[in-house]
């Protein structure tokens, strides 16, 4: 690949993790027998289980090994970025609320993920192609590149054939070592509050933290299970193991089936989790990958794997813990629950540079918040900030670095919205003017006569965001709609200084027919009316007037909206247009 874009190295998160990974890479190349040509350069991880919608927390599984290999890509590394999807994990539960799916699907449970039907209408051949497709999607959007490789492609294949034989010959030592974990559970602490059923399942992850060890049964301890011949279900258990034949004798507890195969021609399996996973380690030589809480506390699936991966000659990667990621205005966020927001539903109302950016400036172990809320307007704001900030070279070092990570990869710089207008400015436009882009058009044009946009395409992609966050995240009962005749009622009850307020207001009208005209008018009139100029500032003036700019914005929004709040008075002006706010407010 081409390095067409500069290091970003600063003192930043990103670039500290990328410090490590290249020096830890070249300790171990100093010590392999492989010759530069043909070593696989860094490699770094991820793990994905499509077992139901991929949210916006297991986003970070991806985004944080993607960031740091970015980081040494640009650096001039040759970088391999693996995603593993564990689609030959079992099948472990119905998901809640995901379309096309009811409680007939329990039958599956058991199964591999690629073995199970995909939700009624969906064009892909498996339940983990179904949940992979749109993860693919949403991560090609965001300038995201990987290589997939697929688990069940991988073990029905039989690559891991060698490995899978080499943990059952080494069956004692991972026992003994799996032994100094298995306690039993203390009693669960009372937690300082209480806790739904979506934050129990977010912080479950895809469930394989949970999953059991192959711990001892009758016939002694073994790292790996077989998915039944007649059910396909993983409820097995070994029964008998010949090292040196490497028949193994299993029967189903599900429906009673029973064989004896030979292992070494035997694809139909996976070994345990806790023992997978340091196995792949190894075989790829893993130098970077961070995992979840549910991974990464004391006796879990991160620490026992790094003592097991000596078992199959390697050593454990880098491996940061993340910490969760919060939602604002949804639910919270569930692997099995079908209404989680997941990249794609970010995607739909915020461009990618912005939610890459949530993922960059925030280290690996701070939670954070994606908003879907009005929260999204604050957001856009503070990145339209840091944009200009970048641009004028006021930012600080690492917001520099977290904007250069944001906006593009070493590849190169993701597409951007030729005019990025005001996120709050283009929803309220969008709001107002439902779906008629001739309107919306007229509007935006107007908010710089100096310089007006000539089609939507210049507000494109963000149009089209802002868009959507108004049609699927606002209330109806929040929605714009502007009175189609004045108030006539409340137009003859006003007050003399309510008259000479839009009096005034209207007198200026056409002068200040631009946002920043507005802008300024609307904020102006109360000053003028107590006396004091249009442009005071609020250090000149008394309190009592922000008081009197209350009672004002609320007249107008009353008369043309008839709420009490709405869009921004600029904004609103201009879409409802200079003839119909002069009808409105009783001209």
């Amino acid at each position: 690949m081409p390095i067409v874009a500069q290091s970003t190295e600063t003192t930043d998160w990103v670039s500290r993790f990328a410090d490590e990974v290249i020096a830890e890479s070249e300790r171990r190349a100093a010590g392999a027998k492989t010759s530069d040509a043909t070593a696989p350069g860094v490699v770094v991880a991820s793990g994905l289980s499509p077992s139901g919608p991929i949210h916006l927390g297991n986003l970070r599984e991806v985004m944080t090994p993607h960031l740091v290999a970015d980081e040494v890509r640009r650096r001039g590394h040759r970088v391999r970025h693996l995603i593993s999807w564990d689609d030959y994990d079992r099948y472990r539960k119905v998901p809640a609320g995901v379309a096309g799916v009811d409680e007939s699907w329990a039958e599956h449970i058991g199964k591999p993920l690629t073995s199970v039907p995909a939700p009624k209408g969906s064009p892909y051949p498996n339940w983990a192609e179904h949940f992979k497709a749109a993860m693919v999607d949403s991560l090609a959007e965001m300038g995201v590149e990987f290589d997939g490789i697929s688990q069940t492609a991988q073990y029905t294949s039989g690559v891991y054939r060698e490995q899978i034989l080499h943990a059952m010959r080494h069956r004692r030592d991972i026992d003994a070592i799996l032994d100094q974990y298995r306690t039993k559970k203390a009693p669960a602490k009372k937690s300082q509050k209480p806790l739904d059923e979506a934050e129990l399942e977010a912080a479950e992850g895809s469930g394989a933290a949970a999953e059991d060890d192959g711990g001892s049964g009758s016939a002694g301890y073994f790292p790996y299970k077989p998915y039944c011949g007649n059910c396909e279900k993983d409820l097995t258990t070994v029964t008998a193991y010949d090292d040196d034949s490497t028949e193994l004798t299993y029967a189903c507890t599900a429906c009673g089936f029973s064989e004896t195969v030979r292992l070494s021609e035997f694809n139909r399996g996976k070994l345990v989790w806790k023992v997978d996973w340091p196995m792949r380690w190894a075989y790829e030589g893993v130098i970077f990958e961070p995992s979840g809480v549910d991974h990464s506390s004391p006796g879990s699936s991160f620490q026992v794997g790094g003592q097991i991966v000596g078992i199959f000659g390697g050593e454990q990667p880098i491996g940061p813990m993340y910490a969760f990621v919060g939602i604002s205005g949804m639910a919270k966020m569930s692997s099995s629950k079908g209404g989680v927001p997941t990249p794609a539903d970010a995607l739909k109302i915020m461009e990618p540079q912005l939610l890459r950016w949530l993922y960059a400036r925030r280290r690996p172990n701070q939670s954070f918040k994606i908003a879907f809320d009005q929260e999204i307007q604050r957001l856009y704001d503070e990145w339209d900030r840091l944009d200009a900030k970048v641009a004028e070279g006021g930012a600080l070092p690492a917001d520099v670095a977290a904007h250069a990570r944001a906006v593009g990869t070493a590849a190169g710089e993701l597409p951007r919205t030729p005019r990025p207008l005001p996120y709050r400015t283009l929803a309220s436009v969008a709001d107002i003017t439902a779906g008629h882009e001739d309107q919306a058009l007229r509007i935006l044009a107007e908010l710089d006569p100096a310089d007006p946009i000539a089609s939507l395409e210049q507000a494109r992609p963000r149009y089209d965001k802002a868009e959507a966050w108004i049609n699927t995240h606002v209330p109806a009962d929040q929605r714009t709609v502007v009175r189609q005749e004045p108030d006539a009622e409340l137009l003859k009850s006003l007050d003399e200084p309510s008259r000479q307020s839009l009096r005034l207001l209207l007198d200026g009208l056409a002068d200040h027919w631009s946002l920043d005209g507005l802008t300024h008018h609307v904020y102006g009139v109360p000053k003028v009316q107590a006396g004091f100029p249009a442009d005071a500032t609020p250090k000149e003036l008394p309190p009592e007037i922000k008081t009197a700019q209350r009672t004002f914005f609320a007249l107008l929004y009353h008369l043309l909206v008839g709420r009490d709040t709405g869009p921004r008075l600029p904004t609103l002006l201009l879409a409802v247009g200079q003839e119909r706010v002069r009808t409105l407010l009783g001209e």
